[in-house]
């Protein structure tokens, strides 16, 4: 049974205060006001399992925004003479103390939080958002599929957190208006750096990236049937409609038009439904 994270329990027996799961390993509660309509002993729940206000285990229907070692972008629900407490998804609210705050939080303001561990086995968050992250084993590679959580915007682009473990950087050629803090997306491994940083990317490398452009070009001008885009069309504007660098859009638009299928005017580029 693991502590602040999903656990698939079976039903051992049900009482006054709700349902006992347990996994051969000890039992939780799941209160009566969460069980589910013909819940019997036997019955397999997936709960999420964590220490109630007096330090007992408890457990949830609900789904928090981040488990434990996990990053996710939480409103302050109240603020305390200890801390802050944070609405995370369930009853409970994630305490995040003054320590763990580089600057002081503020109630309804939303923070990037991790959810850890105190040594009491409690579930608390911290900002201090360096402080959790591996710089020294960094088990990725080039080109990998990876999970990325937006931290922070820069001059250079977007600071990220890879996989919940590794800080990154998503260059700002591609970084649309939409994206914001705490958003997670997938992304790829650009470079791995000498000095230990990270680069990443949206796009795939290679054929197999330039292919994926070129279906997303041309998806998007079989449903409008034109785009406003040309070679002099800045890249915020490529960003914005296509979420690909004026790089990839002009690779992807020699691609189309080689094979026929779209007409460039001075405006922009017209689809052709059938090629000539």
């Amino acid at each position: 049974m693991e502590i602040g994270r999903i656990n698939t329990l079976h039903v051992d027996h049900i009482d006054g205060s709700g349902a006992w799961l347990g996994n051969g390993g000890g039992r939780v509660l799941l209160p009566k006001r969460e069980v589910p309509p013909g819940t019997v002993p036997g019955t397999r729940l997936e709960v999420f399992v964590y220490k109630g206000a007096a330090g007992e285990l408890t457990a949830t229907l609900r789904r928090p925004r981040a488990q434990l070692g996990e990053f996710a972008l939480l409103k302050v629900s109240k603020v305390t003479k200890v801390g802050a407490f944070l609405d995370w998804g369930i009853e409970k609210d994630l305490f995040v103390p003054f320590a763990e705050q580089p600057d002081r939080m503020q109630e309804g303001r939303r923070y990037l939080v991790r959810v850890c561990l105190d040594n009491l086995e409690r579930l608390v968050g911290t900002a201090r958002i360096d402080r959790c992250l591996d710089t020294e084993k960094i088990d990725l590679s080039e080109g990998e599929e990876v999970l990325l959580t937006i931290w922070e915007f820069t001059d250079l682009g977007a600071k990220v957190i890879i996989n919940h473990l590794y800080g990154g950087l998503l260059y700002r050629d591609e970084i649309t208006a939409r994206l914001k803090p705490g958003d997670r997306l997938k992304g790829y491994v650009r470079r791995l750096r000498e000095d230990r940083k990270i680069d990443v990317t949206l796009r795939k490398s290679g054929a197999v990236g330039a292919e994926e452009d070129r279906a997303v070009l041309e998806d998007v001008l079989r449903r409008r049937g034109f785009l406003p885009l040309h070679d002099q069309s800045p890249p915020e504007a490529v960003r914005e409609i296509l979420g690909m660098s004026k790089k990839s859009f002009k690779k992807a638009v020699g691609g189309l038009y080689k094979e026929g299928l779209i007409e460039l005017t001075g405006e922009g580029i017209r689809y052709r439904k059938e090629k000539s």
